[in-house]
């Protein structure tokens, strides 16, 4: 069993929009990824995720439907087939919860994509 203490992982990395694996169970990813600004539209054809907010404010914003705003402490589920586009504003530290094998740029490829992740020490 391993701990991980939130505050000290995502003080362990500075760049944003570049998930690190925090652990895995039951063939899910729990990631960290700190936001800054706005990310890549893209969706997942074959997973929902899971966005909660550890610190600061993240926007997602839907082609088709309102906005979700989540505060710290707030999480929200993509379904999956959503499009959909993470805006954090100023910054946000954010816990992903997805299939092990979920890209973070989902259906695009860009030069955000995260090929390989980096699993924190």
């Amino acid at each position: 069993m391993e701990k991980v203490a939130l505050a000290e992982a995502f003080d362990s990395f500075e760049e944003t929009w570049s998930p690190r694996l925090a652990g895995e169970l039951n063939g899910q990813a729990v990631k960290l990824a700190k936001g800054d600004g706005e990310f890549v539209w893209h969706s997942h054809a074959g997973a929902d995720e899971l966005f909660l907010v550890h610190a600061g404010r993240l926007r997602i914003e839907f082609r088709e439907e309102a906005d979700a705003v989540l505060e710290e402490g707030e999480f929200a589920v993509v379904p999956r087939g959503t499009e959909h586009r993470p805006v954090a504003e100023p910054e946000a530290d954010i816990l992903l919860f997805e299939p092990s094998e979920t890209r973070n740029t989902g259906d695009v490829e860009t030069d955000e994509t995260v090929t390989e992740l980096e699993r924190l020490d």
